[in-house]
């Protein structure tokens, strides 16, 4: 039997938080006895080609690794994906029959097309959702907002399931109606295995990390930053590293001018976007691992992989009391939480940390206890392939 994870969210295998996502599920159905297809429906210009690793097989129906300068062609390009991925399906159902079709998606029209696919291949289909299906849309636009909830609405009818991230999620769709019964429970997801080695340290002096998207109003990495530099003087042998790229380059270049600002250039450093396979090294070799979330929709709804990628080292976590964060981790517990949205909370947390090392990488392994039960792919696939079998 086979799974396929189709969406336009996601690169793969090289890609974002998304990637992540869907890769530990993949691992985690391959691991209990299902052949796992990742196809990424983006029209996003590419260099990589369909392949397997590690037993997931992964596809890019719309291939092309050069935009087109012709209009027309561009449009057929992309018209023409929806052939080649109606092909590609019928060849996986060929071979090993579907069990469900699990789509990841913001966008109307692509998870339309998946609901016809998986009617055509009689199999169920099991929507993603990680994220606030609202926040895309403004809430002093009154036109965007009545899109969105008829969007919502209709999403509902158009899907045998949804994978929710949080309980705010859940408790969302069921309060627009829909069934207890086809809401799941997903929370972030880690690969432990990633991060079960000996790592040398890639830089030569000790360092706070953070990981992900260089975002304001997502991550607040403005606040990490001003954090930092106020306890930057008392350790001066501690940089900050900031790993990733902006979601766009005026929010990436605000940060950059950020520390231009506080003269602290030679403290913060940017890497830039790393692979996938590069990222460990840097994680497991920092003191201390980061994420200034501030209070917004995103935080609410969601839960960042980055901190369950964190937790898998065993280092200490420096993380903000934002959405359901505090459901999973205890100040002093298995994390260091801190007040959301200010400098100096979370800057205390940091000098803490830092002050009473030996006492924080004793609460570093306590969070490392999570990533082999409640976060760990393979304990969340086998409650997943359940679910789908219920329904």
């Amino acid at each position: 039997m086979a799974f396929v994870i189709f969406g336009d969210k996601f690169t793969f295998p090289e890609g974002n938080a998304a990637t992540n996502r869907v890769y530990t599920y993949a691992k985690g159905f391959y691991e209990n006895g299902l052949k796992v297809h990742v196809i990424c429906f983006s029209s996003e210009y590419n260099t990589v080609g369909d392949g397997i690793i590690n037993e997931i097989y992964f596809y890019h129906p719309f291939g092309q690794r050069k935009r087109s300068k012709y209009f027309i062609i561009r449009r057929w390009q992309k018209f023409i994906k929806y052939f080649k991925t109606i092909t590609l399906i019928r060849g996986i159902n060929r071979n090993d029959k579907i069990i469900a079709l699990h789509c990841y998606t913001h966008l109307l029209q692509t998870q339309l097309f998946a609901f016809i696919l998986a009617k055509h291949f009689k199999t169920k289909i099991i929507i993603e959702r990680s994220e606030h299906p609202m926040q895309y849309y403004k809430n002093d636009n009154a036109l965007e907002q009545l899109y969105g909830n008829l969007k919502v609405a209709l999403e509902t009818k158009l899907c045998d399931g949804i994978f929710c991230i949080s309980n705010y999620l859940i408790d969302f769709y069921k309060s627009r109606g829909f069934s207890l019964q086809r809401l799941f429970l997903v929370p972030s997801t880690v690969d432990t295995e990633r991060f079960n080695y000996h790592f040398k340290s890639q830089l030569p002096f000790d360092y706070i990390l953070y990981c992900g998207s260089l975002t304001i109003l997502k991550d607040g990495v403005n606040i990490l930053i001003e954090s930092f530099v106020s306890i930057s003087e008392k350790y001066p042998e501690i940089n900050l590293v900031l790993i990733g790229k902006g979601d766009t380059i005026k929010e990436e270049m605000i940060l950059k001018d950020l520390v231009a600002t506080l003269n602290v250039d030679k403290r913060v450093i940017f890497l830039g976007k790393l692979s996938r396979k590069d990222i460990p090294a840097y994680l497991n070799n920092a003191k201390i691992l980061a994420l200034a979330r501030p209070r917004s929709i995103v935080a609410d709804a969601g839960f960042p992989s980055k901190l369950t990628e964190y937790l898998a080292t065993g280092k200490p976590v420096v993380v903000t009391k934002v959405g359901e964060i505090p459901v999973y981790l205890k100040d002093n517990e298995n994390a260091f939480l801190s007040e959301p949205d200010s400098v100096d909370a979370f800057a205390d947390k940091l000098d803490y940390v830092l002050s009473n090392y030996e006492f924080a990488q004793q609460v570093g392994e306590k969070g490392k206890e999570l990533t082999t039960t409640i976060f760990n792919y393979n304990f969340q696939a086998k409650r997943m392939i359940a679910f789908i079998q219920s329904l």
